[in-house]
């Protein structure tokens, strides 16, 4: 299903609306989608990079609407830095997940954590919001962040799911914060699920929710008996080991994925399996 242009409103459904924010690129695909829920009462989730063209159709989007919450995933830049713009518009309170401020030394810096976000209230896990038709339930997936959240909105049987999963590509987890025992445990939480539809903050709505959930954790199990072959062979060094797994993926997204399989080599020495000098990893003796 391929988005509106940028700034304009898109309806899913009955209860849920999307506009697409005009910051493309080969880690957000079309753009950062954020969601309006409800009809007359709303909550926003997602509201964005804070990019006046996005802010000003957001309240385009809005006029005539009470906007009860303004609802996070989580804080990398690219999520939650249009919440304050759009509390001082609609003075709606900003809800959702924890502020996070690490630095980040990463390779995407859109989407370095949003040091000025402060929630007017941090939702715990089964915490509800509530407007008119419907109810916006917070559910703990760390992994991406430590912060992350997704949001269950039980009158459609649909979950807002954020970066956790995506439409379009899996999931970047970069260390210190990302962790991946942390993101495999929530992945194993949304397949007890019964959710009939997601709807990511980048890509599609995934319609074939569990099925895709065991396909991402099974990738995920994949990548790790590539890095235990290559560590078999002797080879120890993360650049080399992306070189040999990725093959056909853009080089400029090597860095990336640089960080995912630090996640899963972090992952495997807490485990036992593996252990490092320096920057060199080795199996276990």
């Amino acid at each position: 299903m391929t988005p509106e242009p940028a700034g304009t409103v898109q309806t899913l459904g009955p209860l849920v609306r999307r506009l697409l924010a005009p910051n493309p690129s080969a880690f957000t695909y079309w753009g950062t989608q954020t969601y309006i829920v409800g009809h007359g009462d709303v909550a926003v989730i997602d509201p964005g990079p804070d990019l006046p063209e996005h802010v000003d159709a957001l309240a385009a989007a809005l006029a005539g609407e009470r906007v009860i919450a303004i609802v996070c995933t989580h804080t990398h830049r690219d999520h939650s830095p249009a919440s304050r713009a759009l509390k001082a518009i609609t003075g709606a309170p900003i809800v959702g997940c924890a502020p996070l401020a690490l630095s980040d030394d990463g390779p995407r810096a859109d989407a370095a954590f949003d040091t000025d976000y402060v929630p007017d209230r941090v939702l715990a896990d089964g915490e509800r919001i509530e407007g008119s038709g419907w109810t916006l339930e917070a559910v703990a997936t760390p992994g991406h962040t430590s912060n992350h959240l997704c949001l269950a909105l039980p009158q459609a049987n649909a979950l807002f799911t954020g970066d956790h999963v995506m439409g379009w590509s899996t999931t970047v987890v970069s260390p210190p914060d990302g962790d991946m025992a942390a993101y495999m445990a929530s992945l194993e939480r949304l397949m007890g699920r019964d959710d009939a539809v997601y709807y990511p903050a980048h890509g599609d709505p995934v319609t074939n929710p569990q099925r895709f959930v065991r396909g991402l954790a099974g990738h995920r199990k994949q990548r790790e008996g590539q890095i235990l072959r290559l560590l078999g062979e002797g080879e120890g060094a993360i650049p080399a080991m992306v070189g040999r797994m990725y093959v056909g993926v853009d080089p400029g997204l090597h860095p990336a994925a640089g960080r995912s399989v630090l996640a899963h080599l972090i992952d495997l020495e807490a485990r036992g399996l593996v252990t490092r000098a320096g920057e060199d990893w080795r199996l276990a003796a």
